[in-house]
C-alpha cells in the first residue's frame, strides 16, 4: 500500500483485520477474562478487546452449534446422494420396480379371489344338481319298485381298491381342477338328461298302468250276466247287454278299476244312480244301479277307491252292479279288462 493513499487503506480495514494474538488473563479475584489483540493494516497500533468469561462461553456455544449444524447439513446431503453406497438413480429404479411388483401382486390376488368366487359358485351349482339327481333317483327307485337298500341315494357309494402312486406327482394345478370340474359338470348334465328320459318312461308306464281299466269293480260278488246278447229280464225278449252284472249284497262296496276323474254322479234313465269316470287315453267306465254314490263330478279317484255302494236303483231286479267299459265312446266287453286285473 502506498503512503499517499490513507483513505484507500481505511476502506479496506474490515477485510484486512487479522487476529494475531488472543490472550486469556486470570485476575487475582479468580474471574476469567480474555484479551483479544487485533492487528490490522488500517490500525496504527494494535487494539486490545477484553471479553468476560460469560461472553467467551456464549461465543464457544455459538461456534459449536454452527459447526454441528454445518456437519449435519453436509451429512444429510451426502446421505441423500449416496445413501448406503447406492446411487440415487439406482435407488429410484429400485423404487419403481418395487411399486410395479406390488401392483402385480395386488392384481394376482384379485384374480385369485375372482377365481375362488367363480369356483365357489360352480361348486354350489353342481351340488344343487347332485341333490336334484339324488331326489330323482329316489323317486325312480320307488317307481320301479326296487328293493330297499339296493340303491341308497342317502349315503355315499362304497369305494375301494389298492392305492397306486401317481407317477406324475400329487400336486394338482388350478387348470387341471377347472378342467375336471367342467368334465364332471358335463357328466352331470348327461346323466340328468338320461334320468329325466327314464323317469318319463317309467312315469308314463306307471301312469298307463294306473289309468288303464283292469280288475273287478267289486270287492265281493259274482258275475251274474255277461256282455252281448241275452234275454231281457223284464220283457223276456232278446236284447243287447252293454256291460256285465255283478250280483251281491245291498251296500257292498263298488270300487274304481283305474285312476281318473268323475264326469257323472247322479241318476240316469235305466241306470239308476250312476257314476262315470274318465281315465284318459279314450277310456271311461260306468258303475250303475248304486244305492248311494260316494263321489262327485270333478273328483279325482284312485284305482281301488270306493266310489259307490251296491243297490237296485234303475232298471234292476235286485242288488247288483252294472259295469261298462267305453273305448272312444264305444262300449266294449269288460271281461277282458277284468281278466287283466287277475293276471
Amino acid at each position: 500500500m502506498h503512503e499517499g493513499a490513507p483513505d484507500e487503506a481505511a476502506g479496506r480495514l474490515v477485510n484486512d483485520i487479522n487476529i494475531n494474538n488472543i490472550r486469556s488473563v486470570y485476575p487475582a479475584s479468580g474471574a476469567h477474562s480474555m484479551n483479544v489483540v487485533i492487528f490490522g493494516k488500517g490500525f496504527g497500533t494494535a487494539r486490545q478487546v477484553t471479553l468476560s468469561g460469560m461472553a467467551v462461553a456464549a461465543i464457544g456455544v455459538v461456534l459449536a452449534g454452527c459447526l454441528s449444524a454445518a456437519a449435519f447439513a453436509i451429512g444429510s446431503w451426502y446421505s441423500a446422494q449416496n445413501g448406503s453406497g447406492v446411487p440415487h438413480s439406482e435407488l429410484a429404479s429400485l423404487t419403481e420396480e418395487l411399486a410395479a411388483q406390488q401392483a402385480a401382486i395386488a392384481t394376482t390376488r384379485q384374480e385369485t379371489e375372482d377365481t375362488l368366487d367363480a369356483l365357489a359358485i360352480r361348486i354350489g351349482q353342481m351340488n344343487a344338481r347332485v341333490i336334484r339327481l339324488d331326489a330323482l333317483g329316489r323317486r325312480m327307485t320307488e317307481m320301479a319298485n326296487l328293493d330297499d337298500g339296493e340303491f341308497d341315494f342317502d349315503s355315499d357309494p362304497a369305494l375301494g381298491g389298492p392305492e397306486e402312486p401317481d407317477p406324475t406327482g400329487s400336486a394338482v394345478a388350478v387348470p387341471d381342477v377347472l378342467s375336471a370340474m367342467q368334465e364332471l359338470n358335463d357328466q352331470l348334465s348327461d346323466r340328468e338328461a338320461q334320468l329325466g328320459v327314464l323317469e318319463s318312461v317309467l312315469l308314463n308306464q306307471n301312469l298307463n298302468e294306473r289309468v288303464h281299466p283292469a280288475g273287478r269293480p267289486v270287492k265281493a260278488g259274482w258275475m251274474s250276466s255277461y256282455f252281448g246278447r241275452r234275454t231281457d229280464p223284464f220283457t223276456g225278449k232278446p236284447a243287447n247287454h252293454t256291460g256285465v252284472d255283478f250280483a251281491g249284497k245291498e251296500g257292498a262296496e263298488v270300487i274304481a278299476v283305474a285312476d281318473g276323474v268323475v264326469t257323472w254322479s247322479a241318476n240316469r234313465y235305466g241306470y239308476g244312480q250312476l257314476v262315470e269316470i274318465n281315465h284318459g287315453n279314450g277310456y271311461a267306465t260306468r258303475y250303475a244301479h248304486n244305492s248311494q254314490n260316494l263321489v262327485s263330478v270333478g273328483d279325482e279317484v284312485k284305482k281301488g277307491q270306493t266310489v259307490a255302494l251296491m243297490g237296485d236303483t234303475g232298471r234292476a231286479t235286485g242288488p247288483n252292479l252294472h259295469f261298462e267299459v267305453l273305448k272312444n265312446d264305444t262300449r266294449v266287453n269288460p271281461v277282458q279288462f277284468i281278466r287283466e286285473g287277475a293276471e
